[in-house]
């Protein structure tokens, strides 16, 4: 059976919760069509997290990698176009924080998403989820994350898809901040089995 390793995020920053931790430990060990979900949940911490990511790639061996992050504040689902070789912003949760760094010194300027992004946004709206394409993964650990991925893809032909999508908050979190609006969890995780199987989808 083919892999499709799904990775998530811890709570971060002013988030006491991140809705993809529960959707990563949720999936993880589900079966779709002739994948089998792999979940893990990465540390919000910009040296720690690409070493739990690509030791993760090198154990599992997947064929698919589908990153997943919060974007708390969004209304929807939105897989991202693109990753940079930039990482700026706020503190990690080790009080760790850049600027205007890259990720790879000798690195490529960015990378696109080789999932079927497009076909995930029809699907989901199709379905009645919000969704839309994101042109911009910021530059944070969503971004990072999602430009390792790639670039180990490009000198590995066996990961033959990887990307990022964003969500939005759950409920719960929505809840507790006051001030942003959420998804059911329960919604939030049926829309990522959803883009998951256009993933896997065949031409």
């Amino acid at each position: 059976m083919q892999k499709l390793l799904l990775t998530g995020f811890e709570p971060f920053l002013s988030n006491p919760i991140n809705p993809t931790k529960d959707i990563v430990e949720g999936l993880n060990g589900k079966v779709f069509g002739e994948y089998e979900v792999i979940g893990s949940v990465l540390s919000v911490d910009f040296k720690q997290a690409p070493q739990q990511f690509l030791a993760l790639i090198k154990e599992v061996k997947p064929t698919i990698i589908v990153s997943l992050g919060l974007a708390a504040g969004n209304t929807r689902i939105m897989p991202e176009r693109v990753a940079i070789n930039v990482k700026d912003g706020e503190k990690d949760n080790s009080g760790v924080a850049f600027v205007d760094a890259p990720i790879h010194e000798d690195g490529d300027a960015a990378y696109f998403s080789t999932l079927p992004i497009r076909n995930i946004v029809n699907r989901l709206n199709e379905a009645g989820y919000p969704a839309a394409i994101s042109n911009s993964a910021g530059t944070y650990l969503c971004n990072n994350i999602m430009y390792e991925g790639l670039n180990y893809a490009k000198s590995h032909c066996d990961v033959q898809a990887t990307g990022f999508i964003h969500i939005p908050a759950s409920f719960e979190l929505a809840i507790q901040n006051g001030r942003i609006a959420g998804w059911s969890q329960v919604d939030l995780q049926a829309a990522i089995e959803l883009a998951i199987t256009e993933c896997i989808a065949k031409d």
